[in-house]
């Protein structure tokens, strides 16, 4: 199977639930205040700076990518929509980049999981962060299975193109896995030192294989004068 010869993943940019989320964990709360259900959590007026930045950034490729495929949730739709602005960028939405479900969970603080599902803290705690499946929600493993889809399939349609993904945090992260044959020990390790910001970028590229060219970039978000990126939120899982 032919490879890609470049891989782009960008992060959403800041939503209003990464807003929510942060102050909530900050103020000690059990919940997390996000009216919408997850997939509808739209993008913040600092998010949408940030997609423009991000615009920015990709007019500076030599050549643009051949096509972007975007998470089907509101915020990355929206980030995607402003990052690919006047790019001439066809987007394909796709099911298999949306966030990790985190069922119970959903919309509780670290605090929040600890305080009410106490057994479930423990059973993560005890299983690792790759296998904890919540109830009603998914692994890091169940998510991987529909990355390995997603890739399989974008191989063989882009032989030797150039594929931009717009999706999550963990997303991002799992790709890595995938792209550069992690195992569970390096993911962990990689997860424990890098919390991925709001409109970073990662790029995996090569003639004969993808190779690292960057990771959780966010020079650019400095260079266009766009806000603090927001490496902590709603796509965050309690912990």
């Amino acid at each position: 199977m032919a490879e890609l010869t470049w891989l782009g993943v960008v992060r959403h940019g800041e939503s209003t639930g990464n807003v929510a989320a942060t102050a909530a964990e900050a103020a000690g709360l059990e919940n997390i205040d996000i009216p919408e259900r997850d997939a509808d959590v739209p993008l913040s007026d600092t998010g949408r700076e940030q997609a423009a930045a991000v615009n920015a950034w990709l007019r500076t490729l030599d050549a643009p990518p051949d096509v972007a495929i975007v998470s089907t949730y509101l915020r990355t739709r929206q980030t995607a929509e402003i990052a690919l602005e006047g790019l001439g960028v066809h987007a394909v939405r796709d099911e298999r980049l949306r966030d990790r479900e985190l069922g119970v969970l959903d919309l509780l603080t670290g605090h929040g999981v600890r305080t009410r599902l106490p057994a479930e803290a423990e059973r993560r705690s005890r299983l690792g962060k790759f296998y904890y499946r919540p109830p009603g929600g998914e692994s890091w493993a169940d998510v991987v299975l529909r990355l390995r889809s997603l890739l399989r399939d974008v191989r063989e349609d882009h032989p030797g193109g150039r594929v931009l993904f717009v999706g999550h945090e963990a997303i991002v992260l799992l790709i890595r896995y995938l792209v550069e044959g992690l195992d569970e020990e390096a993911l962990m390790a990689v997860a424990r030192e890098h919390s991925i910001a709001n409109c970073s970028i990662s790029v995996w590229s090569g003639e004969d294989g993808l190779k690292p060219a960057l990771f959780n970039h966010v020079a650019h978000l400095r260079a266009e004068g766009a806000p603090p990126t927001r490496e902590e939120g709603v796509d965050a899982e309690p912990v």
